[in-house]
């Protein structure tokens, strides 16, 4: 987990209470947000950029699944000129590697990437499983892809790891936040956005900080830079959302650095379902005999 926000310390990840601070401390309110599309294009896109330009080492990987987020960061890497691979993970059908490749082969990025067949894909679910001590199915099959990522970037000696983590969360990428967006209520919608920061430490970073420390990672997040948060978070949320797209503002700002249109407005899956994960626990669970998901990983808890 990146150490530049501080999020660990030591080598351990810093308390909950720690982390609702550090959010609190720069929540704002609703009042006098950003309203001005153009503006708020331009210095989101200043504040990805800079937030990607600190968090830069001589060499290092990018989880890829071909989504705004990872292929915004890797296009801003090789406009600067950085020494990156992309990687992308997924069983048979993937939409993410289609994607990934696609994008991949259109900017000339290093990429690797792995279809795993289903004994592979069984002994990372076992493995994520162990060290999560945790059957939750989105927990496994997110964590899944993030172990099975860092194996393939690690495999080329990278041990540094971006990803998109937080960028669901400043620029409203999830269904609550539609859901909070009923009626045209703004402020729910800003609501939502922080209230999902804070419960980022209990619903994310827990279980990529412990599948970074096990595998030996330092995870890089540019989406969950202060100075980004606080610029995405100023951005009035009649920007971020419409009736037919999520994170607009992010879309616009990574067309403005130079993305093209058909990548920056892809709609995309959750990591467990573009990977395909969510189908392969479905199919082991079906070849151990059993009738739901949920049951054979909480087997593997035993």
């Amino acid at each position: 987990m990146t150490q530049i926000l501080g999020i660990v310390k030591k080598g351990k990840l810093i308390p909950q209470e720690l982390w609702i601070k550090f959010v609190n401390n720069l929540e704002n309110g609703f009042d006098n947000l950003e309203t001005n599309n153009e503006r708020a294009k331009r210095e989101v896109a200043q504040a990805i950029i800079e937030a990607i330009k600190k968090r830069i080492t001589q060499k290092f990987g990018i989880l890829f699944s071909g989504g705004v987020d990872s292929s915004l960061i890797a296009f801003v890497a090789k406009q600067l000129k950085c020494n990156f691979t992309c990687y992308t993970v997924g069983i048979e059908n993937s939409d993410d590697i289609a994607w990934a490749q696609k994008i991949a082969n259109e900017y000339g990025f290093n990429f690797k990437y792995k279809i795993l067949s289903l004994d592979e894909f069984e002994n990372i679910v076992k493995n994520v499983v162990k060290i999560l001590s945790d059957a939750d199915i989105v927990k496994v099959s997110v964590g899944s892809v993030l172990y099975a990522g860092g194996r393939l970037a690690l495999a080329d000696s990278n041990n540094v790891l971006f990803g998109g983590l937080g960028s669901e969360e400043i620029f409203a990428g999830y269904q609550r936040h539609e859901e909070a967006l009923q009626n045209n209520n703004f402020e729910a919608l800003h609501k939502e956005c922080w209230n999902g920061l804070k419960n980022m430490w209990q619903r994310d970073l827990t279980r990529d900080f412990a599948i970074a420390k096990h595998l030996g990672l330092d995870l890089r997040t540019p989406f969950l830079d202060k100075e980004l948060i606080k610029e995405a978070m100023n951005v009035h949320p009649m920007l971020k959302l419409d009736k037919s797209n999520k994170k607009v503002i992010l879309r616009e700002a990574a067309e403005l650095i130079g993305l093209k249109k058909e990548f920056a407005w892809r709609k995309k899956q959750a990591a467990q379902y573009g990977s395909n994960f969510v189908n392969g626990i479905e199919k082991l669970a079906k070849r151990k005999g059993f009738k739901f998901k949920k049951d054979y990983l909480q087997s593997l808890l035993k």
